[in-house]
């Protein structure tokens, strides 16, 4: 199996708002779960769970050593405070090695600064940057590549069809869309150009729309009394 990310866990009997005690010991809290794994409460040191959430995010599996007893898992969902940025709890899907499981994957584009649309000043644009995938763990990316040096002008798009999947590995959605755009170029500057004259087009038409204002009328001298 690849090289898989290690995460050391220990069981906790504490929960609910109590919770806060050991976050405030810079504890992460958590829990793991799975079809034959009893779901289990645990807690980890802050840092090095950090570490092993930014290594695997949701496509790679993790080695989790839970009190010393090994169990192959990915991670289901982390939630992190809105204000502080820090994780504060995290859920854990216990797997095993023959099971297939879906995972968000990135797209990493590559290339681009060889191609043609590139040498013309054209700025890349990604419309999606993970896609999701299934295969058993020892199978899964952890990153898809996909070759944009071919990109030439404003025409050049890049779709579903150009990810390339390694061997083991399928789309999840057995209905995904090949001829989705995930990536396209464009020129910045003339974008802006254009927008600049259009806006500039709208404002003189509406003020060429505008009602003008009627003039005042002229004063009427008062006629001279009757002598």
């Amino acid at each position: 199996m690849k090289d898989v990310t290690i995460l050391e866990l220990k069981g906790r009997e504490i929960a609910g708002r109590k919770v806060a005690a050991l976050r405030d010991q810079g504890l992460i809290v958590g829990v793991v779960y799975g079809k034959t794994f009893p779901a289990a409460k645990v807690q980890a040191e802050y840092l090095p769970a950090e570490r092993a959430l930014e290594a695997v995010g949701y496509h790679s599996p993790i080695k989790l050593m839970i009190d010393g007893k090994e169990q192959l898992a990915m991670v289901k969902n982390v939630a992190v405070d809105a204000v502080s940025q820090r994780v504060f709890n995290v859920e854990f899907h216990a797997i095993s090695q023959d099971d297939v499981v879906v995972a968000e994957t990135p797209i990493e584009f590559v290339g681009y600064g060889e191609s043609e649309a590139a040498r013309f000043k054209l700025d890349f644009l990604a419309a999606l940057e993970q896609v999701e995938v299934k295969a058993k763990p020892a199978d899964l990316p952890k990153g898809l590549e996909v070759d944009a040096s071919g990109m030439v002008d404003h025409e050049s798009v890049l779709k579903i069809s150009d990810i390339k999947l390694p061997n083991g590995v399928k789309f999840a959605d057995a209905e995904i869309d090949m001829e989705q755009v995930i990536a396209t170029v464009y020129d910045a500057a003339a974008e802006a150009a254009a927008q600049e004259e259009a806006d500039k087009a709208a404002a003189e038409a509406a003020a060429a729309a505008a009602p003008v204002a009627d003039a005042p009328a002229a004063e009427t001298a008062p006629a001279e009394e009757a002598k």
